[in-house]
């Protein structure tokens, strides 16, 4: 057989291989959409890479543009995008967005919650009780800055260092530009309703973060009794390794 013709067949093979795989894989779900929630200094961009492996493999995604003015809104805002999605739901919470996907997890279309190097508190506890500063230094929080309206925002070079210190400076300079500012009073803005008690949950863990120590995250993985998995990684865990935030996701969702 010619060269070519191997070439098309194999290509066909494959092609043929990946479909049946994807349609194993859509079999398996039974969550039918997933709300991503991101986290501070970043916006909804930030799942770029992850949507459309999740998208592929059957599940209908919608990825929350959340305002970072306040806990309570950026569960408003993540409770319409349930409220949009077909049930079952999988929540999605990157850093910030864990406090969003505690409280707005306990909605009754969500089936199971994935934490990605994400915090997750319990009832009561603002983002400065859940971070544990005293205990866990962060070298990222300790390089934010706050400007004149109150809002935290990440110094390019701090991004470079303590965000993503595993991307290439393109993407680390998209990452600065593109940050939300997380208005400072959120921080004491207590959750009120605790999903991870009432849900299953997943947690992948970053292992290089400078942002939510990876210490921390363990602890966190731990307390909820999620299933966990972790990989050498900045707290750009989702761009940086998309593979295997998705897969776990898609773990969630069968």
């Amino acid at each position: 057989m010619k060269p070519f013709r191997l070439l098309v067949l194999g290509a066909f093979v494959l092609a043929i291989t990946f479909v049946q795989y994807s349609a194993s894989v859509a079999r398996e779900l039974t969550a039918k959409s997933v709300v991503l929630v991101h986290g501070a200094f970043a916006d909804g961009s930030s799942w770029s890479k992850v949507t459309p492996i999740l998208e592929k493999a059957g599940l209908d995604v919608i990825a929350v543009q959340n305002p970072l003015e306040s806990l309570k809104g950026d569960v408003a805002f993540t409770n319409r995008a349930i409220e949009r999605a077909e049930a079952p739901v999988v929540l999605v919470g990157h850093s910030w967005g864990g406090m969003v996907i505690t409280e707005a997890g306990v909605h009754d279309k969500v089936k199971s919650l994935v934490y990605v190097a994400a915090y997750a508190p319990d009832a009561g506890q603002g983002l400065g009780d859940a971070a544990k500063l005293d205990v866990y230094p962060a070298p990222g929080i300790a390089a934010l800055k706050k400007d004149a309206a109150g809002y935290f925002f990440l110094p390019d070079d701090a991004a470079a260092k303590y965000f993503a210190q595993d991307l290439p400076k393109n993407a680390t300079d998209f990452i600065a530009a593109s940050q939300g500012l997380l208005n400072s009073k959120a921080l004491g803005e207590p959750v009120t309703n605790v999903a991870w008690k009432i849900k299953p949950s997943f947690y992948a863990i970053a292992g290089e973060d400078h942002m939510t120590p990876t210490k921390l995250q363990r602890e966190f993985a731990k307390k909820i009794g999620a299933k966990s998995k972790e990989v050498n990684s900045s707290h750009a865990i989702m761009v940086s390794n998309p593979e295997f935030v998705a897969n776990l996701i898609i773990e969630a969702a069968k």
